[in-house]
């Protein structure tokens, strides 16, 4: 079920930037930095959670962790376009804990799925159990990742300007 989107104003966008760098900026803090009351503040962060607009979960540094996390990127073709084996695969990676981020594809491939694994053996038995048993999987193809360049989870509150013409 989709959610219907919120209009935003200019303090929406500004705070919702702000809250997404830190999310546990204060009330007064993030009044201050956006021009509004922390009473003002915390009316519209209510409407963003009771919209679904906002949820607020932990995000953990990797390199913290003490041990080793390894990210691999796992392509997948699907053999047959059935809505019922799709919604199978998507069941599955909805209930792994190790899949960290699944799209659907256009082209080729018919998925991108991100693991994060305690390590090179752990991932292939993620792999393996993931996709090695599935009779509608065509094909698939583990990258393991070297080094992350940007994790973010930033989305855009607002379409980029337009762009003046010379």
């Amino acid at each position: 079920m989709a959610a219907t989107p919120l209009m935003l104003d200019e303090f929406d966008h500004r705070l919702l930037e702000l809250l997404q760098r830190d999310s546990a900026s204060t009330l007064t803090a993030l009044g201050e930095a956006v021009g509004l009351s922390a009473s003002a503040v915390q009316r519209r962060l209510t409407r963003y959670r009771r919209s679904g607009l906002m949820r607020e979960i932990a995000v953990l540094d990797p390199r913290s962790l003490g041990g080793t996390i390894t990210l691999a990127t796992v392509l997948v073709a699907m053999e047959r376009d059935s809505a019922k084996l799709h919604a199978a695969f998507h069941a599955r990676m909805r209930g792994a804990p190790e899949v960290q981020q699944c799209y659907t594809l256009a082209g080729e491939w018919d998925y991108l799925v991100i693991l994060a694994t305690t390590g090179v053996a752990h991932c292939r038995e993620v792999a393996d159990r993931l996709f090695g048993g599935d009779e509608n999987l065509k094909r698939y193809e583990t990258r393991m990742v070297f080094e992350p360049i940007k994790l973010g989870l930033e989305l855009p509150t607002r379409p980029p300007p337009a762009r003046r013409r010379k």
